[in-house]
């Protein structure tokens, strides 16, 4: 049994819900794991420790359609220094779309990056309604498919994955409308500011 890197890509590493969703991966995989925040300053360090694992697991959010420019950064590093034996790149990402399928286009990318420097694509997990899942009586249907994803790669039986909340999208629209509001009053922000572009400057 290999050994496998998790490598969260969020911009906000340390406390973004791609941590958590790597938690749960290391919960219920079989295999050893070891996981890593890629930061501004230590993309050199993790490409040469790449060839220390058999698989590589890539954690992430959908930004814009589109991948963090942090793990974009990232990915520019790593093609000018791979790692002497390339380890099977699997993919977890989430996106706050009700509908799996808006990762499409990001995955896309990964699949040509690893085409064009040669790395063996393993499982793949599109989750979506990924921003606030796990805070809600749906948790289960992230677990339950993080799971799977986690046995497909120790066992080296890579699959592509998808899970979503099991609402219709005017559920889900109600349902997320509550959690961003509840969210802003916590920073004692309203739905109206958060509906327009000047809230950062607001600060």
């Amino acid at each position: 049994m290999g050994k496998i890197m998790i490598l969260n890509g969020s911009p906000r590493a340390p406390k973004s819900n791609s941590k958590r969703y790597a938690e749960i991966f290391s919960k219920y995989c079989t295999a050893e794991t070891e996981y890593y925040n890629i930061t501004k300053k230590n993309h050199l360090e993790l490409c040469a420790k790449m060839e220390d694992y058999s698989d590589v697991l890539f954690v992430f959010p959908l930004y814009a359609d589109s991948l963090p420019v942090v793990f974009l950064n990232f990915l520019k590093t790593l093609e000018a220094n791979p790692p002497r034996r390339k380890p099977v790149i699997s993919i977890l990402i989430n996106c706050g779309f009700l509908e799996y399928q808006q990762n499409k286009v990001a995955i896309r990318m990964m699949k040509f990056f690893c085409h064009q420097n040669h790395y063996i694509i393993g499982s793949i997990l599109m989750l979506g309604s990924g921003e606030a899942i796990l805070d809600t009586p749906f948790r289960y249907v992230a677990t339950r498919n993080i799971r799977k994803l986690a046995q497909s790669i120790a066992s080296k039986n890579y699959q592509l994955i998808r899970a979503t909340m099991p609402l219709t999208k005017k559920l889900f629209l109600m349902a997320s409308t509550i959690y961003w509001k509840r969210f802003g009053q916590k920073f004692g922000t309203t739905k109206e500011q958060m509906q327009t572009m000047e809230i950062e400057g607001e600060n």
